[in-house]
């Protein structure tokens, strides 16, 4: 079966023909092919003329370049992003701005999101859902060490290519840190007035514009894991008007009355992961996997924790097959909610 296109909410469009820039050069990159688009940037794989490597590189919508502010905040983010060094964390190459177009150059990533591994294989098994979300977690702490919320933590900005060896089957990398809030205590809304962050995976607080911190990247990472473990996430309404009330006000339904097998230990990890309060979740992303582990392992807490979860029978394995077709890309920075 073919693999399925790029999910479209992922990367953002800039207005206009976008396919006619292929051929074209953009700054000091040649633009091969289109690999994402979502509302407010495109996506492309393009050649780095200058080290001759292929990167994937990010245009902004130019109403965005326009805005003196927003302009301003994105260079200025974007090298702080850049600085991380972190082995989950697509490293950014450069951001800057040529000829009205705002654009990012990223590495390359050969793989596919875990938006399309969940679409086409179903959901993961215990084991590979703690090991992808270890992952996510130490890349998502670098960055609250480094004063960076991400606000949008989704299964299409997890990346996730081949590892290196069977204990090390997949190696995951978290994108889209290109736009977020450098001070921990701005809310969940750009200076334009735009709303950061997707429905189905986002806090409380930044729906009701209050602060946010790192805790807000907790409840997000939970609902992906909680998608990534039943094949959706906490929860699913009609209406966005609906989805943002339940975000809000809603217990989640546990998964393990929606997946057999899952230990019901799992379910009060998630429950505390996805508070409503920012206080009452877990004070960082790896203490939060650090009980997730335990508790698939069905320890209770301040017991020792191992360091692998066994599988339950018959689950699926997250074990990559070979490197998909196309797409190959590596996911958006500034998404929006679409």
């Amino acid at each position: 079966m073919a693999p399925p296109p790029p999910p479209s909410h992922d990367a953002g469009v800039p207005t206009g023909r976008e396919d006619d820039l292929v051929g074209k050069r953009i700054a000091s990159y040649l633009v091969e092919a289109e690999i994402g688009r979502g509302g407010m940037a495109v996506v492309y794989r393009a050649k780095d003329l200058r080290l001759d490597r292929i990167v994937a590189l990010k245009l902004l919508a130019p109403e965005l370049a326009r805005n003196d502010t927003f302009r301003q905040r994105f260079t200025h983010e974007s090298r702080v992003a850049a600085a991380i060094d972190h082995p989950h964390i697509v490293p950014v190459f450069e951001a800057g701005e040529t000829e009205g177009l705002l654009y990012i150059a990223m590495r390359f990533v050969a793989g596919a999101d875990l938006r399309v591994l969940i679409d086409r294989r179903g959901p993961l098994d215990l084991t590979a859902a703690v090991r992808i979300a270890a992952q996510v977690a130490s890349a998502l702490d670098a960055a609250h060490d480094h004063d960076l919320v991400h606000r949008d933590v989704k299964p299409g900005n997890i990346l996730v290519a081949a590892g290196t060896d069977s204990d090390h089957p997949e190696h995951v990398y978290l994108t889209d840190f290109g736009l977020t809030k450098k001070s921990l205590s701005l809310t969940g809304f750009t200076t334009v007035g735009q709303f950061v962050g997707t429905l189905d995976y986002v806090a409380p607080e930044q729906i009701s514009g209050r602060p946010v911190d790192g805790r807000c990247d907790v409840y997000s990472l939970a609902c992906v894991v909680q998608e990534t473990l039943t094949g959706a996430p906490p929860f699913q309404r009609d209406d966005d008007m609906a989805l943002l009330w339940a975000h809000q006000y809603d217990p989640p339904t546990p998964p393990s009355g929606l997946r057999p097998g899952l230990p019901a230990t799992v379910d009060g990890v998630l429950a505390k992961a996805l508070a409503k309060s920012p206080e009452d979740r877990y004070e960082t992303c790896l203490r939060f996997v650090a009980a997730l582990r335990a508790a698939a392992a069905g320890i209770g807490p301040g017991e020792h924790s191992p360091t692998r979860v066994d599988a339950p029978a018959g689950s699926w394995s997250a074990t990559p097959e070979p490197p998909p077709a196309p797409p190959r890309w590596a996911a958006p920075v500034f998404p929006g909610s679409g």
